[in-house]
C-alpha cells in the first residue's frame, strides 16, 4: 500500500543514504518525458524537504531544459535488496550552474568530479513509498567510472566544447541554458 509523507522522515533519509543509484524524471507539456538513472557519489540530503544532486555531463541535458519550462521533478529510489521498497520524491527543481552566485556553496557539498555540469536542487513537496515487491533483487558490484574517465580525458575545455556542441538544447529542441543566461 502506498503511503505519502509531507517530508523526509529519518527512516526515509536512512533508506536514501543506503542507495547506490536513483532515477530522475521530468517532462514538459509536449515532447518526450525524460527518465534518467544516476549513480556515483552525486546525491545529497540537505534537510527533510531539500535534496540536490550533482549533474554530470552526459549525451543530453533534458532535465535542465525541462526545469526551465516546468519545474516539476520526481526522484525515485528503488531497493534491490531482500527488503523491497520504492521511494519517490515529488517536488520542484532548480538548476544551479557554475556561473550562479550560489554555486560555491552548493558544489562544496559534493566531491570534485570531472565533467560536473550543474547541480539540480529539489524542494521536496511530498514523498511516497510503495512496496516494490515486483522488483528483482540485485547485488551491487561497483560504480562505473567510464563517464568520469571520459571527462578527465577531455579536460575542462573539451567538456565545455562538448556542452556547446551537444548540451545547449534538449532532444525536443528546448533551450537548456547551459552556456547562456536562463530565459526570463
Amino acid at each position: 500500500m502506498a503511503k505519502f509523507y509531507p517530508q523526509l522522515t529519518a527512516e526515509l533519509q536512512d533508506f536514501i543514504a543506503q542507495q547506490q543509484m536513483f532515477f530522475t524524471a521530468t517532462g514538459v507539456a509536449t515532447g518526450r518525458i525524460n527518465l534518467s538513472p544516476k549513480g556515483i557519489d552525486s546525491f545529497r540530503l540537505i534537510d527533510a524537504q531539500t535534496v540536490a544532486y550533482l549533474d554530470l555531463t552526459g549525451s543530453g541535458n533534458e532535465t535542465s531544459a525541462h526545469l526551465l519550462e516546468n519545474d516539476r521533478i520526481t526522484i525515485m529510489f528503488c531497493s534491490f535488496t531482500a527488503k523491497p521498497l520504492i521511494l519517490r520524491l515529488y517536488g520542484t527543481g532548480q538548476v544551479i550552474r557554475h556561473r550562479d552566485a550560489d554555486w560555491p556553496q552548493w558544489v562544496g557539498l559534493f566531491p570534485t568530479i570531472a565533467g560536473t555540469r550543474q547541480i539540480i536542487k529539489i524542494a521536496v513537496d511530498s514523498a511516497q513509498t510503495s512496496c516494490g515487491m515486483g522488483v528483482p533483487t540485485y547485488d551491487f558490484g561497483a560504480q562505473r567510472t567510464s563517464l568520469i574517465d571520459w571527462a578527465e580525458r577531455k579536460g575542462e575545455t573539451g567538456v565545455q566544447q562538448y556542452w556547446a556542441e551537444n548540451n545547449q538544447t534538449s532532444i525536443d529542441g528546448l533551450p537548456t541554458g547551459i552556456l547562456t543566461s536562463s530565459p526570463a
